[in-house]
């Protein structure tokens, strides 16, 4: 283990999920830099094409998050 990092392990969990916290944040600060794998891209070409081709297949946000609460992941 790289002992730079031991440190880590002897934070609080509050300070360990500030530091996830923080570490997210600065990631998000340059999305460009973050890779997008070519099997991604042709997962959302090929859900895209599916969009375009039955626009109201989808479900709303609101109609998602009903279903997550509820315990209802597949309708």
């Amino acid at each position: 283990m790289n002992t730079e990092f031991t440190q880590v392990f002897e934070l609080t969990l509050s300070e360990k999920l500030q530091l996830l916290e923080d570490l997210w944040d600065s990631i998000a600060q340059t999305p460009e830099q973050i890779p997008v794998l070519d099997w991604q891209k042709e997962e959302l070409a090929q859900r895209k094409a599916a969009y375009l081709q039955n626009p109201d297949s989808g479900s709303s946000w609101e109609a998602a998050k009903e279903r997550i609460r509820s315990g209802r992941y597949g309708a």
